[in-house]
């Protein structure tokens, strides 16, 4: 494998920092994630009950230079292998992405390669493509994370045009907010997947918001309410009600989710419908959507790539510095905010891709 890489020195270092996970990875586009190492900041958040981003910034600090040193160790892969440095610049916790960004910055002076800030929701929306089966651009793309929900058109890389979002809270915000409600701890998401499993989802009867509503938006702040006056009027709570509620709520959110999903499919009229976010990762979604209509050919990432990682970022960034595009100054400048559809299009149109929109 080393031989391999030696020579295309093609191979882009990809950085995640955009909130509670530290992502590293080399992305090879003749082999794919040549290494890759993640590492979850859940328990020490977990004390609080959500994410505390003077510890995440912390904690991203201690973690990156021994994670880079270990993948290219492991991937017998020296920087002179290298053909450039991706990272998250946004969106996400500022001081989680300034140490990203500083940290990448750095590296990629001292190693004189080019550096390229890629955008977080981008990366997400082209994990699909580390599949062998994934389909080419255009599709139609559903991205489900803790913050975003929304529907994406994705005509070609860098070229997005957003037909829905979500007008409060997230999905995955959602589920993390209603195990919260349940006692389930953090982070929620996942925990209330799982006992969902265990639970009947037609006890209880939960909105689906805006389905009746012509529009690709989404909103999921009513429905946590209406769990929380559930929970209020059963008082205590024993573990069959427990999972019973996570299944119900967990039903309602999947099948908004598939009703917008496939009103956007009938208005688009494209056949691919891609499935990315940390959110991707549930198998009642996957499980639904790919059962729903025999004519629309679904598709997800791996896994291990649906939430934060560094594999989708080094996938991304390698399409563009592939490309010739680079950061054109050695300026710190991660952006909080940075809408989907202010990205750089591949072919190096202009943008306006330093505004913090």
């Amino acid at each position: 494998m080393a031989e391999n890489i030696k020579n295309q020195a093609r191979v882009v270092l990809g950085i995640e920092t955009s909130c509670d996970e530290t992502g590293v990875a080399l992305y090879d586009p003749a082999l794919g994630i040549i290494a890759e190492a993640l590492h979850s900041q859940a328990a020490q958040h977990g004390l609080y009950g959500g994410v505390v981003p003077e510890i995440a910034a912390r904690d991203h600090l201690r973690r990156l230079l021994p994670m880079v040193k270990n993948i290219l160790l492991s991937a017998q892969c020296t920087p002179k292998d290298l053909q450039g440095i991706a990272y998250t610049r946004g969106p996400g916790l500022i001081g989680a992405l300034m140490v990203g960004t500083s940290f990448a910055r750095s590296l990629a002076y001292a190693w004189n390669l080019p550096c390229l800030g890629v955008h977080h929701l981008e990366a997400h929306l082209l994990a699909a493509q580390l599949e062998a089966d994934a389909p080419d651009p255009p599709f139609l793309s559903l991205l489900v994370s803790g913050g975003h929900t929304m529907l994406v058109v994705v005509e070609a890389i860098g070229c997005y045009r957003i037909l829905g979002q979500s007008l409060d809270d997230a999905a995955g915000e959602a589920f993390d907010k209603a195990a919260k409600i349940l006692g389930l701890g953090y982070p929620g998401g996942p925990v209330l997947a799982r006992l969902a499993e265990q639970g009947n989802p037609q006890r209880f009867h939960f909105p689906r918001p805006m389905v009746a509503k012509k529009g690709l938006d989404f909103s999921f702040s009513g429905l946590k309410t209406s769990l929380w006056n559930t929970v209020r009027k059963l008082g205590e709570l024993n573990q069959q009600t427990r999972a019973d509620l996570a299944a119900s709520f967990e039903c309602a959110i999947i099948d908004t989710l598939v009703i917008k999903a496939l009103r956007a499919q009938e208005v688009t009229g494209l056949k691919n419908l891609v499935v990315a976010g940390g959110v991707a990762a549930n198998r009642n979604l996957r499980k639904q959507l790919s059962a729903t209509n025999p004519g629309i050919q679904v598709s997800f990432p791996d896994v291990r790539w649906c939430t934060d990682n560094g594999a989708m970022v080094a996938h991304a960034g390698y399409h563009r510095i592939n490309a010739g595009q680079k950061d054109d100054s050695l300026a710190i400048d991660p952006l909080a905010r940075w809408r989907l559809d202010h990205v750089m299009p591949l072919a190096g149109l202009p943008s306006i891709l330093a505004q913090d929109a």
